[in-house]
C-alpha cells in the first residue's frame, strides 16, 4: 500500500460522488465511505488495498473525535442546565430594547463561543429575539440575520467541533486557533448588527401567532451559569498566554482541551448544585456530537483517499501557472466545502482533509491556513441542504421562501470575516 498512488483526477471523482450523494439526501457518512471506495477503485486500488486505504485515514481523525466528544460535555451542560438562557436574558435585559439588535447578536455570538453549537445557539435566543422584535418592530429577516451572524462570529472561537476539526487539521492547538478567530469575529458581529439594522422593515413582522404563550421557569443565576464556559476557556488560555507572556511555567503547561472541557462542565455543574445531574448533562452532550463524530470517521475515509494521491502536487502546480496567490486556496477550499455540504463543522473537516497538504505546500502557515478554511467555512454553509437552515427557519417561524432571503446576508457576515481572516493572516501577518 506504501507504493500506491492514486491519480488525482479519481481523488476528485470520489469527492465530487461524495458530496453528489450528500446533495441526494443520503447518510452522509455512507456518501464520504462510498465516495472514498470509487475513488480509490477507479484509482486502481485494489479491493484489499482500499480498505487499507480507508482504515488508514479513519485512524488519522481520532485524535480530533476524541476532542469532539470531550466538547459535548459542556455543550450537554450548558444546554441542559439553562447556563445559556441565562446568559442570553441578561444580556439582552442589560442592553434594553433600544439597542436590540446588537443585544440578539451579542447573545448567539456569546453563547456559541462558550461551547453550545450554532443551531441550538438560536433555538436559545430565538423566542427572546421574537419578543424582542414584536415590541420593537423589528422585521423576522433582520431578527434571524443578527442571530444567524452573531452565531457565526461566535462559532469561530468556540471550542466547537468545527473549531477543534479547523486545529487539529493543521496540527495546532485548539487555543490558538479560538484566539486568531477573534478579530474575524468582531468585524463578524459589526456586520451583522449593520446590516440587521439596516433591513430591520424589511420582510415579515413577528405576528403574535409567533410568539405564543411561555412558561414563566426560573432562570439559573447568571454567576453560576458562567463558571463552566468562564474556567474551559481560562484554562485553554493558560499555554498561549504564558507564551505570549514569557512566563515559562505557564508556556509548558500543555493541558489538552481533551482534558480541560469535561473538567469545567463537571467543575459548573457542581457549583450549580446539580451534580446529581451529570449523567443527564453527558448523555444530552454526547448524542449532540455523536452526528458530527460519525461524519469526522467518514471524512477520515475521503482524507485517506486524498493523502494517497498526487492530488495535492497537481493544485500546487496548477496554482503555480496561473500566478494566482496560494494564499486564497484556504479560504476557496472552506468555501466550496460549505456550499457543498451545508455544515461548517462538516466543511471544515473536508477541506482540512482534502485540501490540507495543498495549502500548507502554498507556503501557507498553519495558524494562517487553519483561520482561512474556519472563516470560508462560514460563507455558504446555510443553504438548504443542511439541518442549520431548516432549523432555524422552524425557530423564527419562517417559511422556506423566507428563510432564503436570509442567505445574501448571512453571506455578506461569512464574506466578511473571511477577507479580513485572509488579509490579516494570509498577507499582513504571513
Amino acid at each position: 500500500m506504501a507504493d500506491i498512488v492514486i491519480p488525482w483526477y479519481a481523488a476528485i471523482i470520489g469527492l465530487l460522488f461524495a458530496i453528489f450523494l450528500i446533495l441526494r439526501k443520503m447518510n452522509p457518512v455512507y456518501s464520504l465511505f462510498l465516495g472514498a471506495i470509487v475513488g480509490c477503485l477507479i484509482g486502481g486500488a485494489s479491493l484489499s488495498d482500499t480498505v487499507n486505504i480507508l482504515i488508514s485515514g479513519t485512524q488519522s481523525i481520532m485524535g480530533t473525535a476524541i476532542r469532539v466528544l470531550a466538547a459535548g460535555m459542556l455543550a450537554g451542560v450548558m444546554m441542559e442546565s439553562g447556563a445559556a438562557e441565562s446568559i442570553a436574558h441578561a444580556i439582552v435585559s442589560k442592553l434594553g430594547a433600544n439597542k436590540a439588535i446588537l443585544s440578539l447578536a451579542l447573545s448567539t455570538m456569546i453563547i456559541t463561543a462558550v461551547g453550545v453549537f450554532i443551531p441550538v445557539a438560536v433555538l436559545i435566543v430565538a423566542p427572546i429575539a421574537l419578543s424582542v422584535g414584536k415590541q420593537t418592530g423589528i422585521s423576522k429577516l433582520a431578527l434571524l440575520t443578527a442571530l444567524s451572524g452573531g452565531g457565526k462570529a461566535g462559532n469561530i472561537i468556540s471550542p466547537n467541533p468545527n473549531t477543534i476539526a479547523a486545529a487539529n487539521g493543521f496540527k495546532l492547538d485548539l487555543s490558538s486557533v479560538m484566539i486568531a478567530g477573534f478579530i474575524p469575529a468582531v468585524f463578524g458581529l459589526i456586520t451583522a448588527v449593520v446590516i440587521a439594522s439596516l433591513i430591520k422593515k424589511k420582510g415579515a413582522m413577528v405576528q403574535d401567532s409567533d410568539i405564543g404563550e411561555e412558561e414563566e421557569k426560573e432562570l439559573l443565576p447568571l454567576s453560576k451559569a458562567l463558571i463552566a464556559p468562564v474556567l474551559s476557556i481560562v484554562l485553554l488560555l493558560i499555554n498561549p498566554i504564558g507564551t505570549m507572556l514569557h512566563i515559562q511555567l505557564l508556556a509548558n503547561l500543555k493541558v489538552d482541551a481533551m482534558y480541560i472541557l469535561p473538567f469545567a462542565s463537571i467543575v459548573g455543574t457542581i457549583a450549580m448544585g446539580r451534580a446529581h445531574q451529570i449523567r443527564e448533562y453527558s448523555k444530552a452532550g454526547i448524542y449532540r456530537v455523536t452526528d458530527t463524530v460519525l461524519i469526522l470517521i467518514g471524512a477520515g475515509a475521503i482524507a485517506g483517499l486524498i493523502s494517497v494521491s498526487d492530488l495535492s502536487k497537481q493544485v500546487v502546480h496548477l496554482i503555480s501557472i496561473t500566478g494566482i496567490s496560494g494564499t486564497f486556496l484556504a479560504p476557496i477550499s472552506g468555501i466550496l466545502m460549505g456550499l457543498a455540504v451545508g455544515s461548517t463543522s462538516t466543511a471544515v473537516i473536508l477541506a482540512t482533509g482534502s485540501f490540507g497538504h495543498a495549502i500548507l505546500a502554498t507556503g501557507t502557515s498553519s495558524l494562517a491556513a487553519a483561520v482561512m478554511v474556519h472563516t470560508g467555512a462560514t460563507v455558504i454553509d446555510s443553504v438548504p441542504q443542511g439541518n442549520y437552515f431548516h432549523i432555524t427557519a422552524n425557530s423564527m417561524h419562517m417559511s422556506i421562501k423566507e428563510r432564503m432571503k436570509v442567505i445574501p446576508y448571512e453571506m455578506c457576515i461569512g464574506g466578511v470575516m473571511t477577507i479580513v481572516a485572509t488579509i490579516l493572516y494570509g498577507f499582513i501577518l504571513k
